[in-house]
């Protein structure tokens, strides 16, 4: 049963700026860090990516909702973020896939929406003063002492250990068929679409929880750290894992939260971004061949490189200078911040699998 259009929310930042709008989705309290996303579609895959759980996501785009929900979409199996924002909400999708609205998907998993909000005050306000802590509160038509009191209880996201919070409970196996290379897959918010392209890669892909221990996958030809949410440096557990799984001088492969957790057991250090990089045109050059290539991107940490002559970076995001990836000069180690499975070039950066594939390979053939 669809919410009452007619319901006010009041999304409060904790810096006392507040915004008006009507509610859609669960009619529910929500408490997170307030950030953007610049792309134009896709989101179902940016609502169910773990990446964005403890956070409430505003799209710059103007209309939301416009082709509906279709589950094949979806990159886990919930909505993860814990609210979401909206200039405009198309209630009537046009998509012959179309399974639900957007409406309809947001109160089966419990997750407020608010629409009629004024995105673009809201999201120059994060761009000027940085993401910040939020909520979104329904049944409600101006700020109360409350409600900044609700968000300013909330811990920010600097220290946060989120990756534990969405990490698979169980290992399982996602590829069908045996393989020649096993790839173990080390799930600190996976997204689907990553599985997908390892199996298409040509890789046996299996999935293990945050906490594996080193040992217990130290039979694998190869390892990939996925993406995730939260703080990189609050993960000292994945961080201490990737060091032990360093000295197998096997092949790994870091995306997002992975290449973060990959350059801190490197010994490099990571730093929080201002508004972070949430879109599907972040342009990504590759040192190597000075070729650009406009990747999808969803984190609010970035890699500070540290003097180390073993590590080669080799892409660097155009727009802000911060490191996007790097490799090892001896080893088959390949690393970086934005997402190639999300293609919004649209198949820029998808080689990647396919050039990891071809490292593991040549490794073992040597």
């Amino acid at each position: 049963m669809l919410t009452n259009n007619k319901i006010k929310a009041v999304v409060v930042l904790e810096n006392g700026d507040y915004f008006v709008g009507k509610l859609f989705g669960y009619p529910q309290k929500a408490l997170g860090e307030v950030c953007f996303n610049t792309s134009m579609t896709g989101y179902q895959e940016i609502l169910t990516d773990p990446s964005y759980y403890g956070q409430i996501v505003t799209m710059t785009y103007p209309m939301i909702g416009n082709y509906g929900i279709y589950e094949d979409y979806s990159q886990s199996n919930k909505i993860q973020c814990f609210g979401f924002i909206v200039k405009k909400y198309i209630k009537k999708p046009s998509n012959y896939i179309s399974q639900m609205t957007l409406e309809e998907f947001l109160i089966q998993n419990k997750t407020p929406g608010v629409e009629n909000i004024d995105t673009r005050k809201l999201v120059l306000t994060l761009r000027d003063q940085g993401v910040m802590r939020g909520g979104i509160f329904p049944d409600e038509a101006e700020i109360k002492n409350y409600m900044l009191e609700e968000v300013l209880s909330i811990p920010p996201m600097i220290g946060l250990d989120l990756a534990s919070k969405v990490t698979t409970n169980q290992p399982y196996q996602y590829s069908k068929k045996e393989k020649k290379f096993k790839i173990a897959v080390l799930d600190y918010g996976v997204k689907r679409n990553i599985l997908k392209y390892l199996d298409e890669a040509g890789f046996e892909v299996h999935v293990f929880p945050a906490f594996t221990k080193p040992e217990e996958i130290k039979h694998f030809h190869c390892y990939f750290l996925s993406n995730g949410p939260g703080d990189p440096a609050a993960t000292q557990y994945a961080i201490e894992n990737v060091r032990e799984i360093l000295t197998y001088k096997k092949p790994i492969f870091g995306i997002c939260l992975g290449h973060q957790i990959l350059g801190l057991a490197r010994g490099w250090k990571t730093f929080k971004l201002k508004f972070g990089h949430r879109g599907g045109n972040q342009p990504v050059m590759d040192l190597r061949t000075k070729k650009v290539e406009i990747t999808a991107q969803n984190h609010g940490f970035a890699v500070e490189t540290q003097d180390q002559n073993d590590l080669e970076i080799i892409y660097v995001n155009l727009n802000d200078k911060t490191i996007e990836g790097f490799k090892d000069r001896d080893y088959p180690i390949l690393s970086v911040q934005h997402h190639p499975e999300a293609s919004p070039g649209p198949n820029d950066a998808k080689h990647i699998f396919k050039d990891f594939y071809n490292m593991v390979e040549q490794f073992y053939e040597n």
